[in-house]
């Protein structure tokens, strides 16, 4: 059930670290001497979900596909599947919100960071032509970043990678530990799952019928 939040610029690796995470979390799960054979692992995401980059470019299909995301992530949390959120996820309120998907059910998560200065994200997607963002889109979703802050309890544990430094390796056993290692946070009273009604409820009702009747009685 642990939980991984993608994030960073368009054109920064986001993608490509998020597939990296997914073969070593496999090859980790697939050691005869794990004791967490039992987990799988689940990247959902834009490509997953037919998401193009032309949506981020109108405000209301943006909102579409973040609902559509955060529901895809409601489905895919369960006590046996490490879910790899590989989005934008640029700005801190979808980050919030997939905290509190996270916590309602009690699961691990963390955030990775790709860092990558806003030159070389812009050297990349033109290199990628067609399959890269329009020019424009870039820069505004560039200057719309919100990037991750450690003192942010949805953006904790963070783990930053930089993209353009070739030796800068996905810190896996850090992440590892994060997600599988640690025990997971119990739900606080604001992301707690709440029952529909209260056990009392029938009690409380009764007790405020009898005091309306009384009042307009007296």
């Amino acid at each position: 059930m642990p939980l991984v939040m993608m994030t960073g610029l368009p054109s920064s690796g986001k993608t490509t670290r998020a597939l990296e995470l997914e073969r070593l979390l496999n090859e980790r799960l697939s050691q005869p001497t794990n004791q967490h054979r039992r987990l799988s692992v689940q990247v959902v995401g834009d490509s997953t979900l037919g998401v193009g980059h032309g949506v981020y470019g109108r405000a209301s299909e943006e909102k579409m596909a973040r609902g559509a995301l955060l529901s895809a992530v409601e489905r895919a949390v369960s006590r046996e599947t490490i879910v790899i959120v590989d989005a934008p996820n640029y700005i801190k309120g979808l980050r919030y919100q997939l905290f509190c998907v996270g916590r309602e059910v009690s699961t691990t998560q963390c955030v990775v960071h790709c860092a990558i200065p806003v030159a070389e994200a812009r050297r990349i997607n033109q290199a990628r032509g067609a399959e890269g963002y329009e020019s424009a889109l870039f820069e505004e979703l560039a200057m719309r970043y919100e990037e991750p802050n450690p003192a942010a309890k949805w953006d904790s544990p963070l783990f930053t990678v930089i993209q353009h430094d070739p030796n800068d390796q996905l810190p896996f056993d850090d992440i590892w530990d994060a997600l599988v290692e640690k025990r997971a946070p119990a739900p606080n009273f604001s992301t707690a799952m709440k029952p529909v009604t209260e056990t009392n409820y029938l009690f409380e009702l009764d007790k405020a019928t009898q005091e309306i009747i009384a009042a307009v009685l007296d």
